[in-house]
């Protein structure tokens, strides 16, 4: 039996883009007969060290995440030192796992970087540059690179010289079968919606700005994070806090309930290597508005999603949400395919 390592920053329960990947491919592959163990950190400690899930083995390690960054967890290196592996797939270039893992390895190592290009902090960024001169060894010591969308393989082209050769194009994918009885919810109201991490790179504030222009709209946020506080403090400064329901914690049946019941999805991320939450809305035939200039550009088609440049004018955005209509649900790669793809890389 394959035995695979999945090393990451965060994995099940905690939630967002590299943990839901992470964990979709995980229990496929253990269905499919590989022995997977995903090793992580859990910088709350309120987790297990050592579970199972859905046939995973999770191993997890305390790490040091100031402001949910950096995930510093060198013991995760020893661990994986001492333990022998088949493949090892570091995830989340953003994350310093990934790198303990490559200085580990002692076979095959794959990594999908999930790689955006910069910070929406000025602090971080700064500690990106010296970090690159590092994170060069993560992308020379990996024999494939996976790339979950174009934007991000010209990136890694560009930022660190890796061949086309060595560059593999596997998007992220959904469970197409959760999409095909969803139940609506009822509403008084047009409904805005925006799910993800609440952090001021997401754009959510430009939604908040725009409600005074919106009479006949209420915004849905669904998502936790460390902007919240603001969010909140800007609708109370607006007089739009009783038009505005904030949802966290919801299983994902209730998530795309309120996908296929929503008027418009909008997310003007700036920092993005894919953008799930996209497809999850294009997916029920609802329309997005995305940030013209990053990975979610590919989502555009001018029918179902357009797109929005920064910096962000409040009337246009107020405007082009007025104008959505309902779309037919687009067709987006599901998650067994992926799955399929990535035993095509690992058997090579």
């Amino acid at each position: 039996m394959t035995s695979i390592a999945m090393v990451c920053h965060r994995y099940y329960p905690d939630l967002g883009g590299i943990e839901t990947h992470v964990r979709e491919i995980s229990e496929r592959l253990v269905h499919r007969g590989f022995d997977v163990e995903v090793i992580c950190t859990d910088p709350t400690g309120k987790y297990p060290s050592n579970d199972y899930h859905n046939g995973v083995k999770i191993t997890r390690f305390k790490s040091w995440a100031p402001k949910d960054a950096f995930y510093f967890a060198p013991q995760l290196y020893f661990y994986i030192k001492n333990h022998d592996y088949d493949i090892i797939h570091a995830q989340n270039y953003h994350a310093l796992p990934a790198l303990f893992a490559s200085a580990a390895v002692k076979g095959r190592l794959i990594f999908t970087p999930h790689y955006h290009g910069g910070s929406h902090s000025f602090f971080r960024n700064l500690l990106l540059k010296p970090y690159k001169l590092i994170g060069y060894f993560i992308f020379e010591k990996a024999e494939k690179v996976i790339c979950v969308s174009e934007y991000e393989m010209k990136l890694i082209e560009n930022d660190f010289h890796v061949s086309r050769a060595r560059l593999v194009h596997i998007p992220n994918g959904l469970n197409m079968e959760d999409f095909k009885d969803i139940n609506e919810l009822k509403k008084e109201s047009k409904i805005i919606l925006y799910v993800g991490r609440l952090e001021s790179y997401k754009g959510i504030q430009y939604i908040i700005e725009a409600l005074p222009l919106l009479d006949d709209y209420r915004l849905k946020v669904i998502g936790k994070g460390n902007y919240e506080k603001k969010l909140h403090e800007l609708a109370q400064r607006l007089n739009v806090s009783d038009r505005i329901d904030w949802l966290k914690d919801i299983d994902n049946e209730e998530i795309l309930s309120h996908f296929k019941s929503a008027d418009v999805f909008v997310n003007l991320s700036t920092f993005e290597a894919y953008g799930i939450t996209v497809s999850e809305a294009l997916a029920c035939g609802t329309p997005c508005i995305v940030a013209r200039d990053g990975a979610l550009e590919e989502f555009i088609d001018g029918d179902g999603c357009v797109g929005m440049d920064y910096p962000v004018d409040i009337n246009s955005l107020a405007d082009i949400i007025k104008s959505r209509k309902r779309c037919a649900p687009r067709k987006m790669p599901d998650w067994e395919d992926v799955t399929s793809d990535l035993i095509g890389l690992y058997s090579i």
